[in-house]
């Protein structure tokens, strides 16, 4: 095993297995993986998508990756695939992907592609079939998203390290903000945290104030804090771009009574929650113990979004901030295996309380573990 290899050989060569096992049930002799989130659970490599790149898996023989000249020493330093096809900058990428197609005698192939990948527009899509016109394209949508949902070990070591990070982060937040410290300092500890324990140069999630219920995705300000405010935090770090999530609320200054009453009627409605996930138990099933008892204690008139998602591997350019995957709403049918990880959040009256979790064999495991309370920095 190459040390700067993240997993073993043959957890690659059980996900190629895996694969080819839906290709063979679908009649696909070729696939085609370019959504980055993709790319790396196959090559373990999430590069950007600067130009466009690929990986042609066949249901026979090797792997090819198909990207830029310039990648080639960190392709090869990351990924066990050694099957590769470069191209310069001033190439067009896709006709050497179609040039790579017709060399290994792919070219009459039933391609598969996942018709969901925000990597594969209309135009590329197009012009890859005129390029190609024996190709017989079919959807394989939803294989590679449901494959990569339950984490090996060593992808969940790599969330637990993250999740430590975070935790230290909101600790020492909570000791240095005051009366007049600004959001983008708190942001600023974060950070120093996060890159003092390891974790991978990134974005350090949402530190905004706290209000209403609409506050989670609110933009961080400059002006110095005031008694009485609440300083939301959302943590987000990535060990490896594997990633953990925390939310908790500090009170600049002391809680008014009425702000430990929500804290903790929310704490105790999530901890129920939490409790209830084990394998086998329904998504709608779980998100109604949390949304259902929000509701009935009047802690907020509607509640629109989610309870919880996904958590995983996230590359740096994705346009996607959360994992969707598989979220928990009234309509979630689908049932929890041993080895998901999960975002689980509740919020109400400027107040939020997360956790990351991990779902085992004998229930609910708390990645995060600072303690579940509402915080101030009195």
């Amino acid at each position: 095993m190459n040390e700067s290899w993240l997993f073993p050989l043959h957890e690659y060569q059980q996900r190629v297995a895996k694969i080819r096992a839906y290709m063979q049930e679908r009649d696909i002799s070729l696939l085609l993986i370019d959504q980055t989130e993709f790319l790396f659970y196959l090559t373990v490599f999430g590069i950007s998508e600067n130009m466009y790149r690929a990986c042609l898996l066949p249901l026979t023989g090797d792997p090819v990756m198909v990207f830029r000249a310039m990648d080639q020493r960190a392709f090869s330093e990351n990924s066990w695939i050694s099957d590769i096809v470069t191209f310069h900058d001033w190439q067009d990428p896709l006709a050497i992907l179609a040039d790579t197609v017709r060399a290994r005698g792919w070219e009459s192939a039933t391609l598969g592609i996942d018709f969901d990948s925000y990597c594969m527009t209309i135009n590329r899509f197009q012009r890859l079939q005129a390029m190609l016109p024996q190709i017989q394209v079919k959807d394989f949508s939803g294989v590679l998203k449901q494959l990569r949902t339950r984490k090996i070990p060593q992808e969940i070591e790599c969330i637990k390290q993250s999740a430590a990070a975070n935790d230290q982060a909101i600790r020492e937040v909570v000791t240095e903000m005051g009366v007049g410290k600004t959001e983008r300092q708190a942001a600023e500890i974060i950070h120093r945290v996060l890159i003092r324990h390891g974790m991978d140069s990134n974005r350090c999630g949402i530190v905004t104030t706290g209000g209403g219920n609409s506050f989670l995705h609110a933009n961080m300000q400059e002006r110095p804090l005031e008694q009485g405010d609440i300083l939301h935090l959302e943590v987000v770090s990535f060990k490896r771009g594997y990633s953990s999530k925390i939310m908790r609320s500090v009170i600049i200054g002391t809680a008014s009574a009425a702000q430990q009453e929500i804290a903790q009627q929310l704490i105790a409605i999530q901890d129920k929650q939490l409790a209830a996930m084990k394998p086998g138990a329904v998504a709608k099933d779980i998100d109604a113990l949390a949304r259902n008892a929000v509701l009935k204690a009047g802690l907020r008139q509607d509640y629109a979004s989610i309870t919880g998602y996904t958590l995983g591997y996230y590359p740096k350019t994705t346009p996607r901030t959360s994992d969707f995957s598989h979220v928990f709403l009234p309509t979630s049918e689908w049932q929890l295996e041993a080895g998901m990880v999960f975002h689980m959040y509740l919020y109400a009256a400027g107040l939020a309380i997360s956790e990351t979790v991990l779902v085992t064999e004998n229930g609910c495991e708390r990645l995060t573990k600072i303690p579940r309370q509402l915080f101030t920095t009195a």
